[in-house]
């Protein structure tokens, strides 16, 4: 049996540190939260774009929702430290597109 497909993230709050993660969960997951994410300031507080990706999200990789609490974060993080998202110094974290 073969592996997945499997991408390199980074994580914001820990500089330097990455993980080998399924790419096709990833792709998944980050084209569902640039989807809700808006283009600019002030953004969506995270249990916003929680509550607005499951619209978003394919079935067949997240069946019932399982696991989306842990790829949504692992993806946030991935791109804020890519860049492609931002977040503001607000209580609570609100994140809008770089």
């Amino acid at each position: 049996m073969s592996k997945p497909n499997r991408i390199v993230v980074e994580n914001v709050i820990r500089p330097g540190k990455t993980t080998s993660v399924n790419a096709d969960m990833y792709a998944a997951m980050k084209i569902a939260l640039l989807a809700v994410i808006p283009s600019q300031a002030p953004g969506l507080t995270l249990a916003d774009i929680r509550e607005r990706i499951f619209a978003h999200l394919p079935e067949q990789r997240f069946p019932g929702g399982k696991g989306v609490s842990w790829w949504s974060k692992t993806v946030q993080l991935d791109l804020e430290a890519k860049g492609e998202i931002v977040r503001e110094k607000t209580r609570p974290i609100r994140l809008h597109r770089g």
